[in-house]
């Protein structure tokens, strides 16, 4: 097993609530039986404290375990969800496909992958700026995805209406309403044909959502990680957003979307910023999924070669995909 750092610019800027990003690192990991090659790529929780330091350590500490037969189903027991996990997993999905000569969404159950339409992501800033971002990408994107902060919401969202009066529009609040009024923060957002609000609350304080009937659907993104996470969002979210980096691999998040949907919540595939690699793994869960959210690659100043082919929002895998 070799793990590799790698950084990789973002196209201007990528801000959230939480702050502004140029650049993301990711950990690459590759395994090899001599004869094929397996790699997967992940991205650190941030906001779980990982950096791509921490993550590309917890990688190493199980290559003995990897090299002396581990396969997926020993996984959970060797590292917890997170990005590491993810990163060994894929890499070890993909390992299998290429030495079986088997595609890996056959192997998982999954039906065979088509093109799919992803969301595209703007920056929280200024009213008039986002309108301008928003104006700019209506015309390739047909779903957007808007970050909020915890002020000003409906103003940015009327903005991007204007800039974009034919688009869909889902909105991230990334935890930020926490201390404010949800019913109306919510029912401001109405008039503007939202039809989904993620993460509203903080992770962990998901009570604030007991009783409360929102008219946009609501989705649990840092709020549910793994299948573990399920019960706390039945009854709060109508959907979740899986994340292989979250989830541990997309081993777990086939479970955990299974589940979700016993459960009666609807799903949405997103990514962390990431290059085609990262969001590989993702695709082929996402295909049925509600919304697809897997633009890390389009946020970037260059993608990985060869990587997915995009037209305006359109996705599609290069010949040479990753498995």
């Amino acid at each position: 097993m070799t793990v590799a750092i790698e950084r990789w610019p973002v196209a201007g800027a990528f801000t959230i609530a939480r702050g502004a990003k140029t650049f993301v690192d990711v950990v690459v990991v590759t395994l090899t039986d001599g004869a094929h090659v397996g790699r997967g790529e992940a991205t650190a929780i941030y906001y779980h404290g990982e950096t791509a330091e921490s993550v590309a350590e917890q990688a190493r500490s199980v290559a003995q375990s990897i090299a002396a037969g581990g396969d997926r189903s020993a996984l959970a027991g060797l590292l917890p969800r997170g990005a590491a996990r993810n990163a060994v997993d894929a890499a070890l999905w993909s390992l299998s496909a290429h030495i079986e000569g088997v595609p890996v969404w056959r192997s998982a159950g999954l039906p065979e992958p088509c093109p799919l339409t992803t969301a595209f992501t703007l920056s929280v800033a200024e009213p008039a700026a986002m309108e301008a971002a928003a104006r700019a990408a209506s015309s390739r994107y047909p779903l957007l995805k808007l970050k909020l902060a915890g002020e000003g919401g409906a103003e940015r969202v009327a903005a991007v209406r204007r800039g974009a009066p034919d688009a869909r529009l889902i909105v991230d609040a990334n935890e930020a309403w926490t201390n404010r009024d949800l019913p109306a923060e919510i029912a401001a957002l109405v008039p503007f044909g939202v039809e989904l609000i993620e993460q509203p609350v903080r992770a962990g304080e998901d009570h604030l959502l007991d009783g409360l009937n929102s008219p946009i659907m609501l989705c649990a993104d840092e709020s549910c990680q793994d299948r573990g996470d399920l019960a706390r969002c039945i009854g709060r979210y109508g959907a979740i957003n899986i994340k292989l980096d979250k989830s541990g691999g997309l081993s777990e998040a086939l479970v955990l979307a299974e589940e979700a949907a016993a459960s009666g919540l609807e799903t949405m595939v997103g990514c962390m910023l990431s290059t085609s690699l990262g969001v590989a793994p993702a695709f082929l869960l996402a295909q049925s999924a509600r919304w697809v959210d897997l633009d890390g690659p389009l946020l970037l100043a260059r993608d990985r070669e060869p990587g997915f082919i995009f037209e305006g929002a359109t996705m599609r895998p290069s010949a040479d995909s990753w498995g």
